[in-house]
C-alpha cells in the first residue's frame, strides 16, 4: 500500500514511517499540506494520514482538498486535539478514521484492518459496477448469451478506431442496432449517424443520396444537394446490405475511402469528407466475389474488422431475456397486458429454429399478444410457429402465415404505412413489396 504521513512534527513522521515500512508498505511524509498536495501530483497514494493543527493549511483544509481532486484516496486524520465536532466534521467530509494522540500500534493496526476491509468492498463495488456496465452499456442490444457477449466485447474493442467494421450476419439478427452501438461508443458519437439501406434504393438514387448533385445535373434536379457522405460531417455512415450495390458505384465508393474526398453528380470540384464507415451484409461477400458479382479491392477496404453477428438459433439462452423484453415493451406502447409467458410457452420458443431471427421473434410476440385473451402467453398462443423441420415442407403455410400476419399489422394500424412497417421491423420499401406481392388491400380481410 503506497502510505503518506502528513505532520508537521518530524517525530511523529518518522514514528509512522518506520513502523509502516516494516510492515511492508511504500510510505512517504510530507511536513505540510502544500508538500503533500505536490507529492500528490506526482505519484497516487492510496492512504493518507493527516494531522489537524499544522502551519498554514490546516489537516480539514488538507482532507477537503484531497477529496475533491483524489476521491479514490483514503485519509484518517490524527489530531493531539481531539473533539467530537471535530471527529464529525472530518468524517463528514469524507475521513476514513479518526486518531487521537497518543495512540498504541493496535491502534494503528484496528485502522489498517478497517482500511484493508474498505478496499476490498471498493474493489468489489467497483468489480460490480464494471459488470452492470458491461451488461447495461448496450442497452438497446439484449443478449447474456456466450455469444453476444463476445460479439460486446468487440464492440467495446473497435468502437475507439476509425478502421470500417463490417457486420456479416443473417436478416433480422440486429446489424443495425450493432452499428448503432459501435458509433454511441466512438469519440463521433456526438456526431451525425446516417443508415442507409444500398437494397431498399435504386443505384442511380443511391447515387445522389450518397454524393448529392449539382444544379442540373439531371432532370429534376432543381437546386445544389449534398449527400449523405457530406451530410454525416465526422460521423458514422452505415450501409445496410452494402452486398447489394452495384460494381459501378464500389468503384465511387473505393476512391471515397481512398481519397478521402467526394465529387457531387454533375460537378468537378472534389469535396472533403469525413466519416466512420461501418457496412453490413446479409450476404456471403466472398462468395459473391468468386461470381464475380462483388470487387475484391471494396471487399478488403470495407472488411478491415468483420463482425459476425450469430442468429438467434445460435444463442438460444438469450430467448427468454428478449421475449420479456419484447413483451414488456409491447405492453408499454399498447394498451394490451399480458404479464408473462408460461414455461411450456418459453420452450415452444427454444426449440423453434427462428429463420427470421431477433425480428420474427419480436413479430411472434406481438402476434401471440394481440391475439391471446389471457395475461399469460402459453403454447397455444404460438401455434402459428411451425415445429423444427417441418417448416421447410410447408412453405405455402409460411407465406400465408406472413401475409396474414402483415395484414394484421396494417389493419391494427390503420393502414399507415410508416407505422405498420415500423411495427413489422421492415422499412416501408419492403412493406409496399410485400403489399403488392400478397395482393392486399385494406378491408380484404372482410372479403376472405
Amino acid at each position: 500500500m503506497q502510505i503518506m504521513i502528513v505532520d508537521d512534527e518530524r517525530i511523529i513522521r518518522e514514528s509512522f514511517f518506520h513502523w509502516f515500512q516494516k510492515s511492508g508498505h511504500t510510505v512517504e511524509t510530507a511536513a505540510s499540506g502544500a508538500e503533500a498536495l505536490d507529492k500528490l501530483t506526482q505519484a497516487p497514494f492510496d492512504l493518507l494520514f493527516v494531522d489537524i493543527k499544522m502551519p498554514g493549511m490546516d489537516g480539514i483544509e488538507l482532507l477537503a482538498a484531497v477529496k475533491e481532486r483524489y476521491p479514490e484516496t483514503l485519509v484518517v486524520i490524527i489530531t493531539a486535539y481531539g473533539s467530537i465536532e471535530s471527529a464529525v466534521n472530518a468524517m463528514k467530509i469524507g475521513a476514513t478514521d479518526y486518531l487521537v494522540k497518543p495512540f498504541k500500534p493496535d491502534q494503528l493496526s484496528l485502522v489498517m484492518e478497517k482500511v484493508a476491509q474498505h478496499q476490498k468492498r471498493s474493489s468489489e463495488y467497483n468489480y460490480l459496477k464494471g459488470r452492470l456496465e458491461k451488461i447495461t452499456r448496450f442497452d438497446n442490444i439484449i443478449g447474456q448469451s456466450a455469444a453476444m457477449t463476445a460479439v460486446f466485447e468487440m464492440i467495446a474493442e473497435v468502437a475507439d478506431s476509425d478502421a470500417s467494421v463490417l457486420l456479416a450476419g443473417e436478416t433480422g439478427t440486429g446489424k443495425e442496432l450493432i452499428a448503432r452501438a459501435i458509433h454511441a461508443k466512438s469519440p463521433r458519437a456526438n456526431l451525425p449517424f446516417i443508415a442507409i439501406n444500398c437494397g431498399a434504393i435504386p443505384d442511380t438514387l443511391l447515387e445522389s443520396e450518397l454524393f448529392g448533385h449539382q444544379k442540373g445535373a439531371y432532370t429534376g434536379a432543381t437546386h445544389d444537394r449534398k449527400g449523405f457522405l457530406e451530410v454525416v460531417g465526422g460521423g458514422t455512415l452505415f450501409l445496410d446490405e452494402v452486398g447489394e450495390i452495384s460494381p459501378k458505384m464500389q468503384v465511387d465508393l473505393l476512391r471515397v475511402l481512398e481519397d478521402k474526398t467526394v465529387t457531387r453528380v454533375g460537378s468537378r470540384r472534389p469535396v472533403s469528407v469525413d466519416f466512420r464507415l461501418v457496412t453490413a451484409t446479409s450476404r456471403d461477400l466472398d462468395a459473391q466475389i468468386d461470381a464475380g458479382h462483388f470487387r475484391e479491392d471494396f471487399y478488403y477496404r470495407i472488411n478491415v474488422i468483420q463482425i459476425d453477428i450469430p442468429p438467434l438459433r445460435q444463442r438460444k439462452a438469450d430467448i427468454q431475456l428478449l421475449a420479456d423484453h419484447f413483451l414488456k415493451k409491447l405492453c408499454h406502447e399498447t394498451t394490451k397486458r399480458v404479464d408473462r409467458i408460461s414455461p411450456r410457452a418459453l420452450q415452444l420458443l427454444e426449440a423453434y429454429d427462428w429463420p427470421g431471427n431477433v425480428r420474427e421473434l419480436e413479430n411472434a410476440i406481438e402476434r401471440a399478444m394481440v391475439l391471446s385473451k389471457s395475461r399469460m402467453l402459453d403454447e397455444a398462443d404460438f401455434a402459428f410457429l411451425q415445429p423444427p423441420g417441418k417448416a421447410a415442407a410447408h412453405g405455402p403455410a409460411l407465406r400465408d402465415m406472413e401475409k396474414h400476419h402483415i395484414l394484421d399489422i396494417l389493419d391494427q394500424y390503420g393502414w399507415n404505412i410508416t407505422q405498420a412497417a415500423k411495427a413489422l421491423g421492415i422499412n416501408r420499401v419492403t412493406l409496399h413489396k410485400k403489399i403488392r406481392r400478397y395482393q392486399l388491400k385494406a378491408g380484404s380481410r372482410d372479403n376472405q
